[in-house]
C-alpha cells in the first residue's frame, strides 16, 4: 500500500510511533498538549463528560452554523438580486453576469492559503471575525457598484475573505468534536446552507412584494439586509468562539482538560502553529486528498450552476417570480433533511460515511439524468429532479469530515484541505459557464454538467472506500489490533496518519 510503504523508518519509542524526543521536541507548539498530558490521569464521570460536550455543542455548533450560512448567503446574493433587474440595473451583456458569478471563486482561491498561513499562526476565531466584517462591508459596497469592472473587482475581493470561512471551520472541527461526533455537527453546521437558501428565499418574497418603483431598489434591499447583518455577526465571532478547548473562555480549567482530553482520542491532534515542511509535500501527495480533490472538482461544476442560476432555472419551467422563490426554497429543504438524514445514519452505523455518501451521490445523478432526460413537458417532474439534485451535499460533507479525522499532521490536513478547497474554487468559477442562456428553457450544457459531475464524484467516493478499507486491513495484518493510546499520543505530537501505524482510517 502506498501510504504504508511511505515511511520505512525505525519504528520504536510508542507503540508503532517512530521515535521522538515528544515533551521536549512539540510540546511549546502543540496547542492543547499540555492540557492533554495534565488530563492523562484525570478522572472524569459520564455526567461531567456529558455537561462539556452539550455545552460545545450549545455554543460552538450554532457559532459555526450562522457563520456558514452567512457566507452563503451573502455568496449568492446575485441569485436572488438577479430577478429584480440586477442585471438591467449595471448594464450587464452576454456573460457578464456568469463572470460575476464565477469571480468570487477566483478570489476565494487567492484568500484560501494567507487565510489558512493565518489560521494556524494566530487565534482562528480572530481571524475569521475580521474577515467576516470586511466581506460584510463590502457586500453593501455591492450597492454602489454600478458597472461590471467595479461589481467584479467587489466581488473578487469578497472572495477573497470569505475563503477564511469553510476550510477554517472544517480544521476546527477536529479540535472540538470526537471523530464519531464530527460528520453529524458537520451535516448540522453545512445544513446551514439549506436554511440560509430558504431565509434567502422568503427574504426575496417579501422584496417581490415591494413597489418596482421604491428606493433603495429592490435588489440593493438584498445587499443591504445581508450586509448588515453579517457586519453585526463578526463581534459575536471574536469573543464567543475560541479555535480550540485550551483557550476557549467559556470553559473554566477542568472543562478544558476533559475536552481537550475527548478530542485526543482523534488521534490526529489539535493544532501546531509551526510549518512543518514534509507534511506540505505530503498534503498534496496523498492518495486522499488527490481523490477528494478530483471529487470536489467535479461536484462543484454542478454546484456553481445551483448556487447561481437555480432561480433562472427554475422560473423558466415557467413560474412566476414570487413562486420561483417559494420553489427555490423545497430544494433547500432537501439540502437540510438530506444531510440530517446522512448525519444520523453516520452516527448510528458505524463505517457508515463513504457508503451513505455513495447511495447520495447515486440520488443526485439519477435525478441530474431525470431532468435532463424528462421531457419539457413534464414541469412537476424535471422540477422534482432539480430538487433532488441538493442531496449532493452530504458527499461534500463527507468529503470534509474524511479531512477533519482521518488525516492526522496539522500541516498535512491544512495543506491537504487547501488543495480540496482548491478543486471547489475551480469548479464552482466553471460552473456558471455550462449555463447557456440561448439554451433556455432546457439547459442542455448544464444538465450534463450536473450529470457527469456527480457521476465522477460517485465513483472517487468508491475508490475512497475501498483504499481506506485496505489500508485498515493490511495495518492489522502487519502490525496487528491498534493501540489506541499510542495512537493518542502521536496524534497529539503532530505525527501523521502514515507515520502512526497504530492509526486506522474511519469509514
Amino acid at each position: 500500500m502506498a501510504d504504508i510503504e511511505r515511511d520505512q523508518s525505525t519504528v520504536e519509542s510508542v507503540g508503532h510511533i517512530e521515535g521522538k524526543d515528544y515533551p521536549n521536541n512539540v510540546v511549546n507548539h502543540n496547542v492543547g498538549y499540555e492540557e492533554y498530558r495534565e488530563a492523562l490521569d484525570l478522572e472524569i464521570s459520564d455526567k461531567e463528560m456529558r455537561k462539556v460536550r452539550v455545552k460545545i455543542d450549545m455554543i460552538i455548533v450554532p457559532i459555526f452554523l450562522v457563520t456558514q450560512g452567512l457566507q452563503f448567503l451573502d455568496k449568492t446574493a446575485l441569485n436572488y438580486a438577479n430577478l429584480f433587474n440586477y442585471q438591467d440595473a449595471l448594464k450587464l451583456q452576454g456573460q457578464d453576469f456568469n463572470y460575476l458569478s464565477a469571480i468570487i471563486y477566483a478570489g476565494y482561491f487567492v484568500g484560501q492559503y494567507p487565510c489558512g498561513w493565518l489560521i494556524g499562526r494566530y487565534p482562528a476565531q480572530k481571524v475569521l471575525a475580521v474577515c467576516i466584517l470586511i466581506w460584510g462591508i463590502l457586500v453593501i459596497l455591492l450597492t454602489t457598484a454600478r458597472s461590471f469592472s467595479s461589481a467584479l473587482a467587489t466581488r473578487f475581493l469578497m472572495g477573497v475573505f470569505e475563503a477564511s470561512v469553510t476550510p477554517g471551520l472544517t480544521l476546527m472541527t477536529g479540535f472540538w468534536f470526537t471523530r464519531k461526533e464530527i460528520p453529524l455537527r458537520q451535516c448540522i453546521w453545512f445544513s446551514s446552507l439549506g436554511w440560509a437558501g430558504i431565509i434567502g428565499s422568503y427574504i426575496s418574497t417579501g422584496i417581490a412584494k415591494l413597489p418596482e418603483n421604491i428606493t433603495p431598489e429592490r435588489w440593493e434591499i438584498i445587499f443591504y439586509i445581508l450586509g448588515g447583518v453579517t457586519i453585526l455577526w463578526s463581534p459575536v465571532v471574536w469573543f464567543v468562539l475560541a479555535d480550540s478547548p485550551s483557550n476557549a473562555k467559556f470553559l473554566n480549567h477542568r472543562e478544558k482538560l476533559i475536552a481537550v482530553k475527548r478530542v485526543a482520542g482523534n488521534e490526529i491532534g489539535i493544532k501546531n502553529r509551526n510549518l512543518d515542511i514534509k507534511q506540505v509535500w505530503l498534503g498534496f501527495t496523498d492518495p486522499k486528498a488527490i481523490l477528494l480533490f478530483i471529487s470536489v472538482f467535479a461536484a462543484a461544476v454542478p454546484n456553481g450552476v445551483v448556487n447561481s442560476f437555480s432561480t433562472i432555472i427554475i422560473k423558466d419551467l415557467g413560474f412566476s417570480t414570487e413562486k420561483t422563490t417559494e420553489l427555490k426554497s423545497v430544494g433547500d429543504a432537501v439540502n437540510i433533511i438530506a444531510l440530517l438524514i446522512g448525519g444520523t445514519i453516520i452516527l448510528n452505523i458505524p463505517n457508515s460515511r463513504l457508503a451513505t455518501a455513495t447511495f447520495a451521490n447515486l440520488l443526485c445523478t439519477i435525478s441530474a439524468a431525470a431532468l435532463g432526460f424528462l421531457p419539457r413537458s413534464n414541469t412537476w417532474g424535471r422540477l422534482v429532479s432539480f430538487w433532488l439534485v441538493n442531496s449532493q451535499s452530504v458527499g461534500f460533507t463527507v468529503s470534509l469530515t474524511t479531512i477533519s479525522s482521518n488525516m492526522a499532521g496539522y500541516t498535512h490536513r491544512s495543506f491537504a484541505s487547501a488543495l480540496v478547497f482548491t478543486a471547489y474554487c475551480w469548479g464552482n468559477f466553471a460552473g456558471p459557464f455550462v449555463v447557456k442562456q440561448s439554451e433556455a428553457p432546457t439547459y442542455t450544457s448544464a444538465t450534463i454538467g450536473l450529470l457527469v459531475g456527480y457521476g465522477i464524484k460517485f465513483v472517487c467516493h468508491l475508490v475512497l472506500l475501498v483504499y481506506m478499507f485496505s489500508v485498515n486491513r493490511y495495518r492489522n495484518k502487519t502490525y496487528g489490533p491498534q493501540n489506541k493510546e499510542a495512537s493518542d499520543e502521536a496524534g497529539m505530537n503532530d505525527q501523521t496518519e502514515f507515520q502512526n501505524k497504530d492509526f486506522r482510517y474511519v469509514l
